[in-house]
């Protein structure tokens, strides 16, 4: 690098650095800003463009076009080279911009044609804040150098708005973190919450960007580099129990602290002046827009590894731990990409809501969230790079919705909501103790889906007649080991203590797909989902299942016990599973335990395959539940995760309703117990229409119970069976418009 070039950098950011110091008002800043910058390169244009809005940028400063045309300029992402640049965050180095693609002449800025162009993006770790422009008269292609010098301008001019400098008058120049923004995610736990955001790992903060000793900062790059790669060295050396797919992760993680062209970059950030953070950031910023835009589908994936390694060294950098002295605010809402159970359960019922940017509806942040029952928003892009400790924020877990520091008028409409869902739950706590019984008579039995100890407390306040569904993976999930056999039987035992003598259905462990134990080697599988999950690890390691079964015998010491088994395909999976049950029983009785007063053995139908099973299973079975999140998602071949299809399936479908016709009838010639669990049961419209259907039992979670019985004690099944009938007879594709018209006249 030539020394003249050097300089000129460092001349350039020490200008800036004392430009930023002197005292004054955002604009102030920013147009003495563009002014050395002019000057510093030689050209007649510096412009600063900032996002108004997510589609348009402002131009907010300029040296070299009409003064009056500031804040009046307005173009929208993608328009004109510098709509380009916003939009793909790249430069653009052009020594004749008129015959580049796209180009706009702006006649209202008293422009000239300037034959060069070239602009850069003000963006921070993949946020996009604004574009820097300069331009030139003559036909000059910009040096590699000076291309590099005004990015450095730029990351600059993003972390110096991070921190605030540029406040003025205008939407582009508003204070970035007092704007109110909306996040439209994805709901992974129904409700709405109003608080303050705690971050679960916050920001790292960089106050000062610049250097005046690149030795010094070059050795404290140096020194945190090393103590980078000791610790994650320290993790892989103990990682030999790791899944293939969590060491694939840190290898990437050893590669980006190992790699010589990421320090090598670093290092000549701060001989051109930046400090070591500020030139961890650029580079970290550069990455990200070059791996956003990259096709290929696993180099996006690891956009994740580049962010943690790299806040990493910033926090060793700064000192910055995840621990900040921050106190929790009053009403926390949880803002993170992501989280595990653990991590979630450790805050408890502290929190008022949850918002994800990453995740998934069946994600175990999301059952533990379910457990809390706290609103959760999945699939927020971004919120983390928005939100400070403290904002305020809304969370609308039911239409997936977030608002960052909401308007009043936004705020005073979300408190009306909830003032009438509390109003609604006086309503339902009216009805807690009477029975879910339909205008005909029909008696529907309504119970709680449950995972944790922390469900419980539920029981009696939602009026469930029993725990339909005790999810025991979740006890596996936040564990680094196989919990203890007497750990579990104390665990089971406390659960039906709490029920008091309610009936508690305890499903055998479910994992695989999208419940992963971190213990556990995970196969390769193209489709878990379809893959190795739920019984069919049970029965190929029968070990952890016989554990638990021996657990569940003993917790129950003399009571009735109820056991389920997930996920059944063939009828000969649920009598090998029920055979260990007996023989696990038999175990228990030689050598000289307590055993359960009766035994109830079920499985859950949640395989298409399985209604169709021959008669011997659905006399063999002492109860069946349907699964109908798992039954939904086979029946019409939409993966329940995958938001483009989701939520393109209907549980009214009469398709789906003429088969689940056909399980009811099954069973009921069989005389064997049906009830339904999942989402669909805790819908009212849906829960209407199974109970029609003929189900008698429904397995929600606690919060639904309510609404779903005020609805049933209000209807009649046998009109309702009539007005699906018609449908059915009629060919509609679903009869949610019949059924929707129908409980309105019933109201």
């Amino acid at each position: 690098m030539p020394e003249r070039t050097e300089t000129q950098s460092r001349r350039l950011l020490r200008r800036l650095r004392d430009t930023l110091a002197e005292p004054g008002a955002g604009q102030e800043r920013l147009d003495r800003i563009t002014h050395l910058i002019a000057d510093s390169m030689r050209t007649e244009v510096c412009s600063i463009y900032l996002f108004r809005d997510p589609d348009t940028l402002e131009l907010c400063a300029t040296q070299g076009l009409r003064k009056e045309a500031v804040h009046k300029t307005r173009m929208r992402l993608g328009e004109g080279l510098v709509g380009r640049v916003a939009r793909t965050a790249q430069p653009i180095n052009t020594a004749n911009a008129p015959q580049e693609r796209g180009f706009r002449y702006m006649p209202e800025t008293g422009e000239e044609i300037y034959s060069s162009f070239l602009g850069v993006p003000i963006q921070r770790l993949g946020e996009r804040l604004g574009v820097l422009v300069v331009q030139s008269k003559e036909a000059r292609q910009y040096s590699e150098d000076e291309v590099y010098a005004l990015e450095v301008v730029a990351m600059v001019l993003a972390e110096m708005t991070e921190l605030g400098a540029f406040v003025g008058e205008g939407e582009a120049m508003g204070a970035r973190h007092k704007r109110p923004v909306t996040f439209r995610g994805v709901c992974g736990q129904e409700g709405a919450a109003e608080g303050h955001v705690w971050l679960h790992e916050p920001r790292v903060v960089i106050t000062n960007p610049f250097a005046d000793d690149p030795k010094a900062e070059i050795a404290r790059l140096g020194k945190a580099m090393e103590e980078l790669r000791l610790s994650v060295d320290d993790i892989l050396a103990t990682a030999e129990g790791a899944t293939a797919e969590q060491r694939e992760v840190l290898e990437a993680y050893r590669m980006f602290a190992y790699s010589k062209g990421w320090v090598r970059r670093m290092e000549a950030d701060i001989a051109r002046g930046l400090s070591a953070e500020a030139a961890v950031e650029k580079e970290q910023s550069a990455a990200r827009a070059r791996m956003e835009q990259a096709p290929d589908p696993y180099l996006r994936d690891r956009l994740h590894d580049l962010d943690d390694i790299s806040n990493r060294l910033l926090r060793l950098l700064t000192g910055q731990g995840r621990n900040t002295g921050a106190t929790l605010p009053e009403n926390p809402i949880l803002v993170a990409r992501n989280i595990g159970p653990g991590e979630l359960l450790e805050y408890g019922r502290a929190l008022r809501g949850v918002v994800l940017e990453e995740g998934s509806v069946g994600s175990h942040a999301a059952i533990v969230a379910r457990a809390l029952a706290i609103p959760l928003v999945i699939n927020a892009e971004r919120i983390t790079t928005e939100a400070l400790n403290g904002d305020p924020i809304l969370v609308d877990g039911d239409q997936g919705i977030v608002h960052l520091r909401p308007e009043e008028s936004v705020a005073s409409a979300f408190r009306d909501k909830i003032a009438m869902a509390a109003k609604a739950q006086e309503r339902y706590a009216s009805i807690r103790d009477l029975p879910a019984q339909a205008l005909c008579g029909t008696v529907v039995s309504l119970h709680m889906n449950a995972g944790l100890m922390a469900d419980l407390p539920s029981l009696p306040s939602s009026g469930a007649e029993g725990v339909g569904l005790f999810r025991t993976e979740l006890q596996f999930l936040i564990r680094n080991q196989v919990p203890k056999r007497g750990e579990l039987a104390a665990l089971y035992a406390r659960v039906m203590d709490a029920a008091r003598g309610k009936r508690v259905v305890f499903r055998t462990l479910d994992i695989g797909s999208d419940k992963v134990l971190p213990y556990m080697k995970r196969p390769d599988e193209p489709n878990p989902a379809l893959g190795w999950r739920a019984i069919r690890v049970g029965l190929d390691k029968p070990g952890v299942m016989r554990m638990q079964l021996q657990a569940l015998i003993r917790a129950a010491a003399g009571r009735p016990l109820s056991v389920m088994f997930p996920f059944i395909a063939e009828v000969d999976e649920f009598f090998a599973a029920r055979q260990q049950m007996l023989d696990e029983i038999e175990r228990e009785r030689r050598l000289g335990h307590v055993l359960p007063e009766r035994v109830e053995i079920g499985a859950m139908l949640e395989t298409p395959s399985l209604a169709f099973a021959p008669d011997r299973f659905f006399e063999a079975a002492d109860f069946i539940s349907v699964g109908g999140n798992d039954l939904k998602q086979f029946f019409f071949a939409a993966d329940r995760e995958n938001e483009l299809v989701r939520r393109r399936y209907d549980m009214l479908s009469t398709s789906y309703l003429s088969f689940l016709d056909r399980i009811v009838r099954r069973c009921a010639a069989a005389g064997t117990p049906l009830s339904f669990c999942g989402e669909d049961a805790g819908r009212p419209i849906e829960a209407v229409a199974l109970a029609a259907m003929g189900f008698r039992m429904l397995s929600m979670r606690p919060a639904s119970i309510g609404p779903v019985k005020h609805v049933l004690r209000r209807v009649n099944l046998e009109e309702a069976r009539a007005v699906i009938e018609s449908a059915r007879q009629a060919g509609d594709t679903s009869a949610r418009p019949r059924l929707m018209e129908w409980l309105k006249s019933a109201f």
